[in-house]
């Protein structure tokens, strides 16, 4: 009996808090993150303010649970196994580019643009907690290809923003600059696919492509 109250208790917390990030996000966006109280969160979120700082006891500590729901996947775990580039690139491409396709990840980044001058550490929180460890991980699967063989790569840093700025050139910047911009799920499909076959036609070795 005690598991299952247990259970209940953690699906009851896990709720409020995801009540209390889309409250949060809709008000940073609204009021701005200097207007917006923790207070008023609890408000609008619909759960008790001893409920909310028991969560998030500051701003900042809200905004980093922001950043990570953002970035966070439903694949969470390690990158794809080495040993060929194009299935485990075209796994990582797909991921990335259905992060990029969520309307959290565009008001993240229109949250961290608006308050950039007055907030800073936003900017800082966006990229150390969101954007850098997702890199990474991509980072370390083409070391892992390279140090397989399957790939000959001299710059990992470069392949991998490579990778990443073709998907995300065309699925996420026009979707945050353009109202109304929309990218079918077949067109999404190609893109990766065409990002996939560039990198592994510029680093793949020799009959180790995947192909």
């Amino acid at each position: 009996m005690s598991r299952v109250v247990t259970t209940y208790h953690q699906r009851v917390a896990q709720e409020k808090r995801a009540l209390i990030v889309a409250a949060a996000t809709a008000l940073f966006l609204e009021l701005g993150y200097d207007r917006t109280s923790l207070a008023r969160i609890a408000e609008r979120s619909g759960v008790s303010r001893a409920t909310l700082f028991k969560q998030f006891p500051t701003k900042a500590a809200l905004f980093d649970a922001i950043v990570t729901e953002s970035w966070s996947t439903a694949d969470e775990g390690e990158p794809p196994p080495a040993g060929n580039v194009v299935d485990g690139l075209g796994a990582i491409g797909r991921r990335y580019a259905e992060l990029l396709s969520r309307p959290q990840m565009t008001d993240l980044f229109r949250i961290v643009i608006a308050e950039l001058p007055r907030f800073p550490e936003l900017a800082h929180a966006q990229f150390s907690h969101g954007k850098m460890p997702y890199f990474e991980s991509v980072r370390g699967y083409l070391l892992a290809e390279h140090e397989a063989g399957t790939v000959r790569i001299e710059d990992v840093d470069v392949a991998a923003t490579q990778f990443l700025g073709m998907i995300s050139n065309y699925v996420f910047w026009p979707k945050l600059l353009v109202p109304g911009w929309e990218v079918s799920a077949v067109r999404i499909a190609q893109v990766v696919d065409e990002a996939v076959k560039t990198i592994a036609a510029r680093y793949g070795a020799t009959g180790a492509s995947g192909e």
